[in-house]
């Protein structure tokens, strides 16, 4: 197809703004799918995806569109993730992009990540089309949120659509403004072949399966092809685009999305933001690619069973081929035996990973409290990273200790903002900028939208900080952040000991004036979740020497009198006497074994 007559473009918005509803309307309209085989949120299509109502993958898919002039136009379409630990997906399918539809609730207005996206697509000087959506609830203010929009982000009131995804309304309206707004692709079909991975995913029939866009050239089934990062050859053993589902074809031209299955066994062998070309008429230059996602909580990883040890080593391998931003590597633990320590961009993330390991590899999983990646500056002058306590230099050792911070947007109605400037002075934050979205009016004052920027540090925000937002907004306040950089904190590595012996396990780099809090925290929950034993167990928070907290288990106490019917009160005095004894050499080489369970419900995310 000729380049004018395609177009390349992706739906971005806030979550829950119904991104995946208008796809599903857009497909159906174009005759993508049948009627009969249609169903909700038909471009989601893993079973976490569906359960939640939320895209954690991008997808792509090929509409072909007759439009209201009589021509046939290649419509390419990008469904992106909306939550903000997912952010890396929609900047990748915004660089294979011309032009985006902008989704606001009507009823929601302007969000947290509304703005965020929006900012990633005028980075890469995208086409936006602004889509009302959901003008049918009844506490939809579709006008409301139109000002908003002009006034916030600089719209003029008529590219505005309004429409509704569920009922159709609006939709054919829309295809037109996608025709006759976004650009069509620029590039060379005669030139060298420049093709853009987007993503990808691992087949074991396939191997590698590279999502691109033709950049530049063409690409045909059987074609030597290398990677150009790392002069990878490789052969297409078949080429193809999504409707959603794979279709072979029979090559893919200048500007058009698709997939190349590569035959690669290893996925790092072609990673995401890679420039293939042919290997005898290689491109000069590669594309420009992508900034490398950037890990941000890590946590360990751990068998409930040791033997199962070998099938976690193999489905994180798999699970990695197919989530680029997923990093592991191995580690121990004296008292979770091996296991690995991973890397995740979020909480949410982190959780959807756990979920995919139990249900797909069928494993039984601890996972350790989540840290994030500090910085600690030594004596030596060397800067080393820190993504466990088990690496946690020796205070002696230390010259200045850093940790990451967040730049975090809030969106919230006026009247929750009191609640929201106090949790964030209560997590440590400082705040940046406060407005009011939209003009002073009689809409604005029942609509009262205020946005708020402020720096927190990401410690803070781990464990229950958006639970906390939501809770105190009842519901209406959205979250949006970004990496801001490292500030010099007083950090402290807090260490559990039972019976004396050190659990690395439930180790944690906390901040100092949060230490003793914690430790006591940690030593009642313990005290309450191990079994008791026949000798006094204690139970310590430390940090470095010194002790901070402390719990004791009582021993259980056996009869040792309960055979002695009267009698000599020396033979009593002589059995308590050896059972004291007793106790004292069980303390000295006895060892308490911590249940899976304690570490379990110890190591959860919520705090009781």
């Amino acid at each position: 197809m000729k380049l004018e007559h395609i177009r390349n473009f992706c739906i971005i918005a806030h979550i829950d703004h119904g991104k995946s509803t208008l796809a599903d309307r857009l497909l159906e309209l174009t005759g993508t799918i049948e009627r009969r085989l249609m169903r909700e949120q038909v471009m989601d299509q893993m079973a976490l995806e569906r359960e939640r109502g939320i895209t954690i993958k991008a997808k792509a898919v090929r509409m072909n569109y007759k439009a209201a002039d009589g021509q046939d136009y290649q419509l390419n379409l990008i469904d992106t993730p909306g939550h903000v630990d997912f952010t890396y997906e929609v900047s990748r399918s915004i660089a294979a992009c011309e032009g985006a539809i902008l989704v606001v609730d009507a009823s929601q207005g302007i969000q947290a990540q509304t703005l965020a996206n929006v900012y990633i697509a005028m980075e890469h000087d995208l086409k936006l089309i602004p889509v009302v959506n959901k003008i049918d609830l009844p506490s939809a203010m579709p006008e409301a949120v139109a000002d908003e929009i002009v006034n916030v982000l600089g719209f003029s009131a008529e590219e505005i659509l309004f429409a509704s995804a569920k009922e159709g309304n609006g939709v054919k309206e829309l295809l037109e403004a996608i025709v006759k707004r976004i650009p069509s692709p620029i590039g060379n079909l005669s030139a060298p072949l420049k093709t853009l991975v987007f993503d990808s995913k691992y087949d074991d029939y396939k191997g590698v399966i590279a999502y691109v866009r033709v950049v530049d050239g063409a690409v045909k089934p059987n074609d030597r092809l290398k990677v150009m990062s790392n002069d990878k050859a490789l052969e297409a053993l078949e080429v193809g685009v999504f409707r959603p589902q794979p279709v072979p074809t029979d090559n893919l031209e200048t500007g058009e999305v698709g997939y190349i299955a590569t035959g690669l066994k290893n996925v790092r062998d072609c990673s995401v933001g890679d420039t293939i070309t042919h290997l005898d008429r290689p491109a000069p230059e590669p594309l420009s690619g992508y900034r490398a996602a950037k890990p941000m909580v890590f946590a360990g990883l751990y068998p409930a069973e040791s033997s199962d040890y070998p099938f976690l080593q193999d489905a994180l391998g798999k699970l990695k081929l197919n989530d680029a931003s997923f990093v592991y590597e191995p580690e121990t633990s004296s008292a979770l035996g091996a296991g690995f320590r991973c890397g995740f961009l979020g909480t949410l993330h982190m959780d959807i990973v756990r979920e995919r390991l139990e249900r797909e590899f069928g494993l039984t999983l601890l996972i350790t409290a989540p840290s994030v990646a500090y910085q600690v500056v030594k004596r030596t002058g060397i800067v080393v990273s820190v993504k466990s306590p088990s690496e946690f230099p020796d205070p002696a050792d230390i010259m200045e200790a850093r940790e990451p911070w967040m730049k975090v947007t809030i969106v919230v109605p006026a009247k929750y903002l009191g609640a929201v400037m106090q949790l964030v002075a209560e997590r440590g934050g400082e705040q940046r900028r406060l407005e009011y979205l939209g003009q002073e009016s009689a809409a604005r004052q029942t609509w009262g939208q205020a946005l708020l920027e402020c720096d927190l540090p990401l410690s803070a925000m781990l464990v229950e900080f958006y639970d906390q937002l939501k809770s105190r907004t009842q519901g209406y306040a959205s979250m949006d952040y970004e990496f801001s950089g490292y500030r010099p904190a007083h950090l402290v590595k807090l260490q559990i000991l039972i019976n004396g012996m050190p659990v690395d396990a439930l180790s944690q780099i906390i901040r100092s004036d949060q230490a003793q809090q914690e430790g006591r925290r940690l030593a009642d929950k313990l005290r309450r979740l191990i079994p008791r034993q026949l000798f006094d167990v204690p139970i310590q928070a430390a940090i470095g020497g010194k002790i901070i907290a402390r719990e004791t288990i009582r021993a259980s106490r056996k009869d040792v009198l309960a055979k002695c019917y009267g009698g000599d009160i020396t033979r009593k005095r002589k059995l308590l006497e050896k059972q004291a004894e007793g106790k004292k050499r069980l303390k000295r080489i006895g060892e308490v074994e911590v249940p899976q369970e304690a570490f379990a419900a110890v190591l959860r995310l919520d705090r009781e």
